[in-house]
């Protein structure tokens, strides 16, 4: 248990809020790319609590202003793309990409007046299929090299997903390696050979044993924590019959991502991004180690379980997430479908719009989640007391130099788990067609 005022500290996401500043030293998701490509060219943006419009102008240059006019309030997302910026259509008064007032048609025509006018705005860039801002104080950071970062575009699929609930019990569902045996829990095995662009569906490593039915036989993961440059590596270790080991190695990327193995040949970079302080998107980056990722079926796949253009969710609390008795007493644990996002999703909203941790009991399995909850406690302090160079990833280090991070399964023969991973891991990168070398 913790009490309410240390869950406020950490969940609170407004400016000026402990953990909203924090995370407001880090690059957020803000949008898909394909969001800005479809019909509407200004899209509306809520991050971080802020109400936000975001743009590309005639230059090709993006654009994160404040979505309500500094006039008097009209809504920008509906404004005009014209003379490379953007255009309030109540009054014309005309706005560049970095929020500054160029314009004001209606004024006298020696008026200096938008000269003192300025909308706050953000520094924006895109990797790999995500649009990405940066709310902070000073220069942006750099972006670590990660793997979904350094990848071809050929071989990254970015998507994203509405869930009603506060980021981090959004997080920390990811970095729960013992729910995955009840949650994810499947009373029949599908053929591992349909398994491309869904998640736990592969054969477990280098065997033959289906991932569903290996996390079914082995609910009691032993689970341990190494802090690291990014955040946390995660190891979850199941001892099958026989002497082996299967070992499933994810990540916390500080402070709201993780990264997972999907499958043998794909890793999944995940951010929990708040919108505000009850609801949060999910922004994911597939990243294939193998050939090109399929897009249009990864696309087809997850617009089956979600609406445009919010990206809500289609199963959710209004329909039960879908919930079946008849199909959980045969076919799953949660009866809602084989779709984990669904299962994810029902786990962290049922908790409430924010998880009141003054009530909860945190066990051995949990072990990520109280040392993630410290470095989060740690850094709050840190911005507070002026000390942001003891930030994750704000500390000096070259961040070129912070690669993967390692993300896999693999089984370890004689005990050997360490040597096992590194083994896995080196021979995928190794066959890999674009540079993955770490």
């Amino acid at each position: 248990m913790i009490s309410q005022e240390m869950n406020d500290s950490l969940t609170r996401v407004g400016p000026g809020s402990d953990a909203g500043e924090v995370l407001r030293r880090y690059w957020q998701p803000a949008a898909l790319l394909d969001e800005l490509e479809q019909a509407r060219p200004v899209v509306p943006v809520k991050l971080l609590g802020e109400d936000l419009v975001l743009f590309r102008d005639s230059e090709g240059e993006l654009g994160l202003i404040g979505r309500h006019c500094p006039h008097r309030g009209a809504d920008m997302c509906f404004g005009r793309l014209e003379d490379n910026g953007l255009r309030c259509p109540f009054h014309g008064w005309h706005f560049d990409r970095s929020g500054q007032c160029v314009e004001q048609p209606g004024e006298p025509e020696d008026s200096r007046m938008h000269e003192k006018i300025k909308s706050v705005s953000y520094p924006m860039v895109e990797k790999n299929g995500i649009i990405w801002a940066y709310m902070g104080p000073g220069e942006p950071p750099a972006f670590p090299n990660f793997d979904c970062f350094r990848a071809p575009g050929t071989h990254v699929f970015a998507f994203k997903g509405l869930w009603k609930c506060n980021w981090l019990q959004a997080l920390e569902v990811g970095i729960d390696p013992a729910h995955a045996s009840f949650l994810h829990r499947f009373l029949q095995d599908e053929d591992p050979a349909d398994s491309y662009g869904k998640q736990f569906r592969d054969s477990a490593a280098d065997t033959n044993i289906p991932m569903t039915k290996l996390l079914r036989d082995y609910p009691r993961p032993d689970i341990q924590v190494e802090e690291t440059e990014y955040g946390m590596k995660l190891t979850a270790l199941r001892h099958l019959d026989g002497g082996q080991t299967h070992v499933r190695v994810t990540n916390q990327i500080f402070p709201e991502a993780i990264c997972i193995p999907m499958s043998r040949e794909m890793t999944i970079t995940q951010w929990h991004v708040p919108i505000d302080d009850e609801n949060c998107y999910w922004f994911s980056m597939f990243t294939s180690f193998n050939g090109p990722v399929d897009k249009d079926l990864m696309r087809e796949q997850r617009l089956e379980e979600h609406s445009l253009p919010d990206y809500a969710p289609l199963k959710n609390a209004s329909n039960n997430y879908g919930y079946d008795a008849a199909e959980q007493a045969s076919e799953t644990y949660t009866g809602m479908g084989l779709d984990i996002n669904v299962h994810d999703q029902w786990a962290v909203e049922s908790m409430g719009a924010i998880q009141d941790r003054t009530q909860e009991h945190l066990g051995k399995t949990d072990i990520a989640i109280i040392r993630n909850r410290r470095m989060l406690r740690a850094a709050i302090a840190a911005v507070k007391e002026g000390r942001e160079q003891d930030l994750p990833m704000h500390n000096g280090l070259d961040l070129a130099t912070i690669s993967g991070p390692v993300s896999n399964d693999a089984i370890a023969k004689d005990g050997d788990w360490s040597k096992a991973t590194q083994m896995s891991d080196a021979e995928r990168r190794a066959a890999c067609p674009w540079d993955a070398a770490v």
